[in-house]
């Protein structure tokens, strides 16, 4: 048993006197074939690790990944206490980033660290009982936070040498987990810290793109729909081609965000990536058929929750009423539009349960929003709507 574990710690301890981040971030790998190596499941490996591994300072690191191999290995596997393992992992690596000043090589070691925490985090959420959910995976964003916390204040290093080239990663890592429980609000000053970064620029692309996306759907949530569209956007168009899955995943957010800003898909697009759910909900929008829009929703409804944009596509319906509502203008030639001819358009396209006072309540909801430039006059049941310019583009509310 020895002789083989002996080869796996003279791997790391190789590594280790090499400053080679990128294998030692093998070996500590939940990834990598040799977890699938039986004489690595110790329950006690302190002593023999400390022995080959001392003078390095990844005896601690090891030693809790050795456990953490030991607890996956039982028979059913005991997630708790290979997340406790790994989180102690991710603190003695926060210990190795403190020591190695003005270095920077152990950044791989750390991203792979922090990945087998969320991936074990997940996995305690989903097959372990008596936590609140979501519990476990906040804990592990704190033992990211620790190592968030030295790459940020590492501002003595060089550029090349500096452990602020780790922020992103750790940021998109922490999104995921965000995202997942809830809590977007502890979003914002990652987002800061990025921004504020002189490195902003310079992070991987791949690591850009994973920001972008998740910054344009925060924003997207904000109400902040321009900047979602420029930042969804920006992940789109960088993200090659060969990922189609991914690509398909930044446009299920793009694609109605631009809706609401008056922009419709392409049907050839939505047919590459199987979206043509958008494109017929384009449909019913530019047509103005209320009734239809809502029978798309309804079928879709699943989908569209369990893509968190089903409030984001609730919001189109107020572009479908002003576009029906524009079509009475249209017909009609006058400013001064009777209330009962936008309640009839309803009833036209299928709208059969609504009251008058209820379309009294979407005019004057269009108005606010400014999709609609004019006042209501209720003693005459009218609509005055502005002789400039009565439905503004979308582009402009």
């Amino acid at each position: 048993m020895f002789g083989s574990v002996n080869n796996y710690l003279s791997g790391v301890l190789r590594a280790a006197e090499d400053d080679d981040g990128d294998n030692l971030a093998t070996f500590l790998s939940l990834r990598d074939i040799h977890v699938q190596n039986h004489n690595l499941y110790i329950a006690q490996p302190e002593k023999l690790v400390e022995r080959m591994l001392k003078r390095t300072s990844m005896d601690e690191p090891v030693s809790a990944h050795l456990k953490v191999l030991y607890n996956l290995a039982q028979e059913p596997p005991n997630y708790m206490d290979a997340y406790t393992q790994q989180a102690a992992c991710c603190s003695a690596v926060v210990k190795l980033l403190q020591q190695l000043r003005d270095e920077n090589w152990c950044l791989p070691l750390m991203y792979r660290v922090c990945l087998d925490l969320r991936y074990l985090a997940q996995a305690c959420e989903k097959h372990c009982r008596g936590f609140t959910p979501g519990h476990i995976l906040e804990k592990a964003a704190d033992c990211m936070m620790a190592c968030f916390r030295v790459c940020a204040a590492d501002g003595r290093a060089s550029e090349e040498d500096t452990k602020r080239q780790g922020m992103m990663n750790l940021v998109n890592q922490l999104f995921k987990i965000y995202f997942r429980i809830n809590k977007l609000h502890l979003c914002k000053p990652l987002i800061r810290a990025i921004e504020n970064c002189a490195l902003k620029d310079t992070f991987p692309l791949p690591e850009q793109i994973t920001y972008k996306y998740f910054v344009g759907r925060r924003a997207m949530f904000d109400s902040n729909y321009r900047q979602a569209v420029d930042d969804l956007a920006y992940a789109f168009s960088h993200c090659p081609e060969r990922f189609t899955s991914n690509k398909r995943l930044i446009l299920i957010y793009l694609v109605p965000v631009k809706m609401l800003l008056g922009y419709l898909p392409r049907k050839s697009l939505l047919q590459r990536y199987d979206l043509l759910l958008f494109h017929d909900l384009a449909l019913a929008l530019k047509a103005g058929n209320v009734n239809k829009f809502d029978e798309i929703v309804r079928e879709q409804e699943l989908v569209l929750i369990r893509s968190g944009i089903y409030l984001l596509v609730e919001k189109l319906k107020f572009i479908v009423y002003r576009n029906l509502f524009k079509k009475v203008f249209v017909i009609r030639q006058t400013h001064q539009l009777d209330m009962d001819d936008f309640l009839t358009a309803l009833r036209f396209v299928g709208v059969t349960d609504i009251s008058l006072d209820e379309t009294h309540c979407i005019v004057a909801n269009l108005i606010y929003e400014g999709k609609i430039k004019g006042y209501m006059s209720h003693v005459h049941n009218k609509l005055v709507v502005s002789k400039q310019n009565p439905f503004p583009p979308l582009i402009s509310t």
